[in-house]
Parts: structure tokens; sequence; C-alpha cells
């Protein structure tokens, strides 16, 4: 459900004075700005709308706060926090108490930001944990309860078409094709894309505010993710046989999929690339890079070989856990989780065999923020209109007629 911050926003947010209705612009001059028009009277116009969009994932919970722009967005607060909330669903069926506490830790940071930065419009979504767990449905009822969030518990097709519209901007539109994927804790979302199917003479000029949803040639959930793929073959030591194993597993879960569709053959002498948005890739990506510190700047929309994810694979199964953990990039939170990712990552490139791939340090908040704001109207400056042609056909020299 999408909903207004008297809803997702919830108890906190309204204790604050969050306006029930609060997808509308307060009609009152508090909740607009006042400014002059061009004969010095005094005008009022209505305040931005401040979105919220919150992620909680098997691994981690992640949130955005952010107001329209000429050119989409912009960030004015962010939280991210590792909580493993699904650690050991996969052989339990339920969600822990341990992992639900911290879960909801985080969460009240969440709703305490959200109420500070007074959001107005939110989605707040949980994905596979909450899904696959017994007692996920009890849960999201804590959480407003207990933070005054209300979570909504999405499927994996909607997972997966907000993940494109999250990092849409980043594909590259002269390729026919791209495999846009999300390895999350719990599952992966692997979404392949026609890109042929784009009006081709607009390529160029088109940006993220673009539909690709009409580009959609199949997607899956694959029900297999770095937190449940770690727990089943170890994620602390893992020699070469042991991650070999790992990567047996995805591409045995891959076979249908692959079966039904056949995208290998169709890419075989296309243009194709991958597009990533994890963990996973931004790990590898910072590796690959030598950084000395995470910096999304450098990570986010970089470019990488399959001979370069290839050989950052080889050094981690290399090192010990311990030197995974001293890896700038990773840390002692993912340290054990780093390699089951990359056995995802092998598996797709074994099955379909790209040799570029792209990283995006973005997603699903990203997703359900343009999302938001393209059913409340706000377009990006950056798309080019189509040119009318003047009548009698001849074009205008600004091509818009």
């Amino acid at each position: 459900m999408r909903s207004k911050t008297g809803e997702s926003g919830g108890k906190a947010l309204a204790r604050a004075g969050g306006s029930p209705l609060a997808g509308t612009p307060a009609p009152s001059p508090a909740g607009a700005a006042e400014g002059k028009n061009c004969a010095g009277a005094s005008v009022q116009r209505q305040a931005p709308t401040v979105y919220g969009a919150l992620d909680l994932g098997t691994n981690n919970c992640r949130l955005l706060v952010a107001k329209p722009s000429r050119r989409g967005f912009v960030v004015i607060d962010a939280f991210s926090r590792i909580i493993r909330l699904g650690e050991g669903v996969s052989n339990s069926g339920e969600l822990s108490n341990d992992a639900m506490k911290r879960t909801i830790d985080a969460l009240r940071v969440c709703s305490d930001k959200m109420r500070r930065r007074g959001v107005t419009r939110s989605r707040l979504i949980a994905t596979e944990a909450c899904r696959i767990a017994t007692n996920g449905a009890e849960f999201i009822d804590r959480v407003e309860n207990e933070t005054g969030l209300k979570l909504e518990i999405v499927g994996r097709e909607t997972e997966a078409k907000l993940a494109v519209s999250g990092c849409a901007s980043l594909l590259d539109r002269k390729c026919d094709w791209a495999l846009v994927f999300d390895i999350g804790g719990g599952s992966s979302e692997l979404i392949w894309l026609d890109l042929s199917r784009l009006d081709r003479q607009w390529r160029r000029s088109v940006h993220d505010r673009v539909d690709v949803q009409n580009c959609v040639a199949a997607w899956t959930s694959l029900p297999i993710g770095v937190v449940s793929l770690a727990e089943r073959h170890g994620g602390r030591d893992v020699s070469d046989e042991s991650y070999e194993a790992m990567v047996d597993d995805v591409m045995l879960g891959l076979e249908s999929f692959e079966s039904q569709h056949r995208f290998g053959e169709r890419i075989a002498r296309a243009n194709a690339h991958f597009l990533g948005t994890s963990g996973t890739v931004t790990t590898i990506s910072g590796i690959h890079l030598k950084l000395p510190h995470y910096e999304r700047s450098r990570v986010d929309g970089c470019w990488l070989t399959a001979g370069d994810v290839r050989r950052v694979s080889k050094d981690l199964i290399a090192m010990s856990y311990a030197e995974r953990v001293a890896q700038p990039c990773i840390g002692h939170e993912r340290a054990d989780l780093v390699l089951a990712g990359c056995a995802i990552l092998e598996a797709l490139l074994r099955v379909w065999p790209c040799q570029r791939l792209r990283v995006a340090d973005r997603g699903l908040r990203e997703g359900i923020l343009t999302t938001l704001m393209a059913e409340d109207g706000h377009e990006r400056r950056g798309i080019s209109p189509r040119p009318r042609r003047r009548r009698g056909g001849a074009k205008s020299k600004s091509g818009r007629g």
C-alpha cells in the first residue's frame, strides 16, 4: 500500500504534528512558503513535499528522505544499518527475538529521522525475510506498535520493478539487452530488459525518468541470497571447494528460468551488459578501485569487466576471515557474507557470459522515491521532450516546435 505519513509515517509522525492528510500540502500559512510576485505582492507557495523511502531487507535497514529538485530529487537525510533480520530464518522459519530487537532499534532511528525532517509522503517496504517468516506479519504489527511505522510486505515482482526504477538511469541504452540484478540477503531479483524495445531514435535523449517497465522481457526471484547461502555453506572459512559448491547451488537455481527463456542464446551475438545493485557489487567495486575507504561517488556508475570481478573474488577466497574484515570496503559486518555474494555473481556470469558490469549504489529506495514523485507529477527537467514539427513539416531549430 502506498501511503501518506498519517499511515506509514505512523504514530511517531502523528505525535509530532504530521497531518493526517500528509500527501496533501497544507493550505495554511504554516504549510506554505511565502514569496513575492513580480509586482511585490505577497503570494503563498506550497512547500515541497518531503518524501521518505524505507527498505527493510533480510540483512539491511535503509532509509532515504528527499525533496524533489530540477534534476530529480535531493537527499536531505539517510540511514543504513546492518540488522540481519533474516538470520536463521531459512532453518527455523521464524524471525528470531534478537533479530527483531535489532531491527526495531534501527527502525526507531528511521522514525525519528522522518519526524524531524517532516516527511509528508512515504512508502515503507519489507522484503524477503518478512515474506517467508511465519511470524512476519506479527512482526510488522509489532513494528507499528513500537515505532509508529506501518511497513508493507511487498511481493517479489514489486521488489523487482522498484529495483529497475531505482537504477534505470545507469542503463547503457546503446545495448540491446541488460540484466538488472539485486543480490539480497534472502533472495536475488533478476530482470532481463530488452532495450531494443526503446525508441532507438530517442535513446540518447532519454534519462532516468523513462519508464523501462515495458522493456522487461522476463524476471525471476531466486530464493537465494547472501545470508541464506552463507548459512548453508559457511561464510567465515571459505575454500575453493566450498566456493564452487555455492556457485553450483545458484546455477542449479537458475536452470529452470534459463531453460524457459534462453537468454544465453539471445545475448550470444548481441550487445549486452549487467547492471548490479547490491552490497556485493559495490563492495567488489570498492576493492577493485583500491579505495582506502568506501566512496559512493566513485563506485556508483562505474564499470567493471568480468575479469575484474573474478580477480577480486579470487583474491577474497585466498584471504582469511580476519583479512577480509581488515578490508576497508568490507569490515566485520560483511566479511562472512561477501563471498556468498561473489558466488551468486559468478553463477550469473557463467550462465550469461557478459563482459561488462555497471555498478549501482542505488536501488529500492531510489525506486520508491522516483515512483512516488512521478505519481505526484514531478518530472525530471533533464528529459528532452519530443520535438514537434512546425506546420508544413519543418522542424524548429530548437527541436521544441
